[in-house]
C-alpha cells in the first residue's frame, strides 16, 4: 500500500511538471512571435547600414586626395570595424530569427504535417538549443560538442516539429548525463557530446553519442517505459524517451538503435526513410 501510495504521489508530481511544460509553451509561443518584429527591425537596419557604409566608402574614394593621409586611415579603419561589427549583429540576428521561427514550428505544427527540411539544420539547432538550456540551468556546465554534417542531403520529408522534439529529447538526456558525471569525477573528466547526420539514399541516419553515465541493464529495459525516469522529481517527466520512439516508429516508420555501457556512454541513432518531396 505504502509503494502504490508513493508511486501515485510521484505520479502527480510528473502530471503536474507536464503540464508546466505545456503552459511554457504557450508562453515560449507567444514570446518567439514578440520577439521576431524588433528582430526583423534589427536585422533590417543593419543591412541599411551596411548599404549606407558602403555610400560612405565612395565618397571617401571620391575625396581621397582632398583627405589628410592620417585622417583617412583612420576613417578607412573605423568603416572596416563598423563594417564588421554590422556583419556580425546581421549574422547573429538571423540565427535568432530561425531558433524562433522553430519554436514557432514547434508550437503550431500539426502533428501528421510532413514538410521538406533540412534535416542537418534541424539536428544543430536543437542539439545547441539543448546545451544552452542546460548551461542557463547550470552556471558550472560546459561540454564539448563534436559535429558532422553530411553536406550533400537533399530536403527530407519529415514532421519537422517532431524531429526536433527527438533530438531535444536525447540531447537533453545526453547533457544531463554528462553533468551528473562530471558532478562525480571533476576535473579527471571531458564532457563530450558526438553528433553525425548521414544519408545513403534510402535513409537519414541521426547518431547523439554522449560519454555520460550510461545504462545499467534496468534502464536500458524501461527506457521507453511512461514516467520511467532517473532523474530527481521535478527534472524529468519520464515522457521524453517514450514520445522519441513513438515519434520515429509510428509516426516516420523508422527505428532507434541503442547502444549503452554503464558509467562509459550512451548513444541513440534514429533511422528514417527518406522520402524526398
Amino acid at each position: 500500500m505504502e509503494t502504490q501510495n508513493q508511486e501515485l504521489a510521484t505520479l502527480r508530481q510528473q502530471l503536474k511538471q507536464q503540464e508546466k511544460l505545456a503552459s511554457l509553451g504557450m508562453l515560449s509561443a507567444g514570446i518567439a512571435h514578440e520577439i521576431q518584429n524588433p528582430l526583423n527591425f534589427v536585422i533590417n537596419f543593419s543591412k541599411m547600414s551596411n548599404k549606407l557604409l558602403k555610400d560612405l566608402k565612395e565618397i571617401v574614394a571620391d575625396n581621397e586626395d582632398k583627405i589628410d593621409v592620417a585622417d583617412r586611415e583612420d576613417l578607412e579603419e573605423i568603416m572596416s570595424d563598423l563594417n564588421e561589427n554590422l556583419e556580425k549583429i546581421v549574422e547573429h540576428g538571423e540565427r535568432a530569427i530561425s531558433i524562433i521561427q522553430g519554436i514557432l514550428l514547434v508550437s503550431r505544427g500539426k502533428e501528421d504535417e510532413f514538410i521538406p527540411s533540412d534535416i542537418c539544420h534541424i539536428v544543430k539547432e536543437y542539439v545547441w538549443l539543448s546545451y544552452h538550456a542546460m548551461r542557463a540551468n547550470n552556471k558550472n556546465f560546459n561540454i564539448s560538442i563534436h559535429e558532422e554534417y553530411q553536406s550533400d542531403i537533399p530536403l527530407i520529408m519529415v514532421i519537422p516539429q517532431g524531429i526536433s522534439r527527438a533530438v531535444l529529447n536525447v540531447a537533453n538526456n545526453a547533457c544531463y548525463s554528462v553533468f551528473k558525471k562530471s558532478e562525480e569525477m571533476g576535473g579527471d573528466y571531458t564532457p563530450a557530446l558526438n553528433v553525425k547526420v548521414t544519408y545513403d539514399g534510402h535513409e537519414v541516419r541521426i547518431m547523439i553519442k554522449d560519454n555520460g553515465v550510461g545504462m545499467n541493464e534496468e534502464v536500458k529495459r524501461r527506457i521507453y517505459e511512461n514516467f520511467f525516469s532517473t532523474k530527481p522529481v521535478g527534472k524529468g517527466t519520464g515522457l521524453g524517451m517514450g514520445i522519441t520512439r513513438d515519434i520515429i516508429e509510428k509516426h516516420h516508420h523508422g527505428r532507434i538503435e541503442m547502444d549503452t555501457k554503464e558509467g562509459e556512454y550512451a548513444c541513440f541513432t534514429f533511422i528514417i526513410p527518406a522520402k524526398l518531396k
